[in-house]
């Protein structure tokens, strides 16, 4: 069942329906991009809030785009070394050897 749940982003307050099962995640996706926003604003160079929004959106989907990347590579390497490790065993087996663990 959705509730409203209040969180401030930016001095200003939201009311967004989520379940209930989603509320600490939206509290602190709030928080992260609240953060995100007073992390910019404090720098001084971007002015306005929607451009902070914006700024801030642009950081967040950048840092989701780079963890992406980063589990893509590291379960393509992690195969590639399971397979590796496959033909390995296998070609032992094939010569009839014995394989030592």
């Amino acid at each position: 069942m959705s509730a409203p749940v209040l969180v401030t982003i930016s001095g200003k307050e939201y009311q967004i329906a989520c379940p209930e099962s989603e509320k600490p995640a939206l509290i602190a996706s709030a928080k992260m991009l609240n953060d995100n926003m007073e992390d910019i604003r404090a720098t001084g160079k971007v002015v306005g809030l929607d451009r902070i929004a914006v700024m801030a959106a642009l950081n967040l989907a950048n840092d989701l785009i780079k963890l992406q990347n980063t589990e893509d590579h590291g379960t393509e390497d992690l195969n590639k070394k399971i397979v590796q490790m496959k033909e390995k065993v296998n070609a032992f087996l094939d010569e009839d050897r014995q394989l030592d663990l």
